[in-house]
């Protein structure tokens, strides 16, 4: 089963769950989004995994949170946002073959392995 982290390394939550993960033995691929930005196909792609609106992906409390987006805009208005500024991504976001789960609390992601 591939396993991908999107990681944060300053957030504890997204240190907690990539620690889970290697205590339960797995070794996911770990991708440092804010270096390595998905790109908007990529989180599209996610977020049909995911099984969730756009707006569960969105960090609506950070700074970067365009002027006059609320959780209500369209799910392209968000994911252009999401895609200009991966700062918003909700982290930690592991991602299998088959589904994603983000990591809050880290116990979520376990459900999908």
């Amino acid at each position: 089963m591939a396993l991908t982290i999107w990681h944060n390394p300053r957030c504890s939550k997204s240190r907690e769950t990539l620690a889970l993960l290697l205590a339960r033995g797995f070794a996911p691929a770990v991708r440092l989004y804010l270096e390595d930005a998905p790109s908007r196909a990529e989180l599209a792609a996610a977020l049909a995994k995911l099984g969730r609106p756009a707006a569960d992906l969105l960090r609506w409390k950070e700074a970067d949170v365009p002027a006059g987006l609320t959780k209500a805009a369209p799910e392209a208005e968000i994911l252009d946002a999401l895609a200009a500024h991966p700062r918003l991504i909700e982290r930690p976001l592991v991602l299998t073959d088959r589904a994603a789960r983000i990591g809050r609390p880290p116990e979520a992601v376990l459900d999908i392995l």
